[in-house]
């Protein structure tokens, strides 16, 4: 009796000295979702499944069996990069705008590490053999800094990244640049460096006036406090993004601007040439160096800051990948994915 009653105070003694210990909070597993979050969405298929790479705490990745469902799996970067703090100091690993391509057997994934309204900005690039993380070769290596911008050297911002190879095999980066317009330079055979000698091309600027809610106090960008100078006469014009169709290459760029939730004016416009490096003229025949482009999607009542686009072919259909600010969902922005349909003389139209 007595040996029961001391195993029987013992145990009421561990039971209170367990539940007097810090309970380990038990992280939720992420879930599927037919309308994830995201922002700055890009788009790739391997292995049977669809993959997203979104700006994110060292680009986030979802994936997906039918482009419908879509369940978050980690990150690609598995620490911050050292190199990065160099041109964005306080980086400390949220990364923008990715870009995913595959050439001759290895997946390439670009992306941004930029401080907030800065031009202390690089682009960096990362490379795999495969998407699928279940695979044995599945290992994603950090290959350093391709482009970087300098204050007071350069009036663009190193973001947004879009890679393609061109008809003769050329590798070429168009980048940018909320001001300053979209650039575009020559990558050499590696496809992670800038090819000597250097070769740049202009692509899309919007000069100054083209913007009027550049006017409007609620929307207004403001000089940053650290004393980085830019001037928001100009308009706003970033995310690259080429895309081959027929004779054509079309360049998607995002006007205006994001990620001020309900405030947002993002829009996708196109331009189109026949020469990978431009000029690019919308279907007014208006150069996009001039402030043209054809509005391809814009935000209405249900979404708004439509824009940073993504475009791909899947099954013999064509893809606008995007992300929106959702009205009725606390003007969160959301990752939203429409059909491109082309129009008899080749522009393309998306139905939002």
């Amino acid at each position: 009796m007595k040996t029961r009653l001391v195993t029987t105070i013992a145990a009421l003694c561990f039971a209170v000295i367990l539940s007097a210990q810090p309970q380990q909070r038990q992280r939720r597993a992420p879930q599927p979702t037919d309308y994830p979050g995201a922002h700055d969405p890009v788009v790739a298929f391997c292995d049977g499944k669809y993959y997203v790479f979104t700006t994110g705490f060292r680009v986030g990745i979802m994936e997906s069996e039918d482009m419908k469902v879509w369940t978050p799996i980690g990150s690609v970067l598995e620490e911050t990069p050292e190199w990065a703090q160099k041109y964005a100091p306080g980086y400390r690993g949220h990364t923008w705008a990715p870009d995913i391509f595959y050439h001759n057997g290895t997946w390439y994934l670009y992306y941004s590490c930029s401080a907030f309204g800065k031009n202390t900005s690089a682009i960096g690039v990362a490379t795999n053999k495969t998407l699928n993380p279940k695979s044995p070769d599945y290992k994603w290596v950090d290959q350093g800094e391709v482009v970087h911008s300098i204050p007071g050297r350069d009036n663009w911002n190193a973001i947004d990244p879009n890679v393609v190879v061109d008809e003769n095999g050329v590798g070429w980066m168009s980048f940018g640049s909320f001001w300053g317009g979209i650039k575009m330079v020559k990558l050499d055979e590696t496809l992670t460096r800038i090819a000597q000698p250097e070769e740049w091309y202009g692509l899309c600027y919007r000069p100054k006036g083209t913007l009027p809610s550049y006017d409007e106090p609620d929307t207004a960008i403001k000089p940053d406090p650290r004393g980085e100078l830019f001037d928001p006469g100009e308009g706003a014009v970033e995310a690259p993004f080429l895309f081959k169709k027929g004779n054509y290459w079309y360049l998607f760029v995002s006007y205006d601007l994001c990620c001020r939730g309900e405030k947002s004016t993002y829009k996708v416009v196109v331009g189109r040439s026949e020469k990978i490096t431009g000029p690019y003229y919308d279907k007014k025949g208006v150069s996009l160096m001039e402030g043209g482009g054809t509005i391809v999607v814009e935000g209405n009542k249900q979404y708004a800051g439509v824009g940073h686009s993504a475009t791909a072919t899947f099954n013999g259909k064509d893809y606008l990948f995007f992300h929106g600010y959702d009205m009725t969902r606390a003007s969160q922005a959301h990752l939203l994915i429409r059909e491109i349909s082309w129009t008899e003389d080749l522009w393309p139209k998306v139905t939002l």
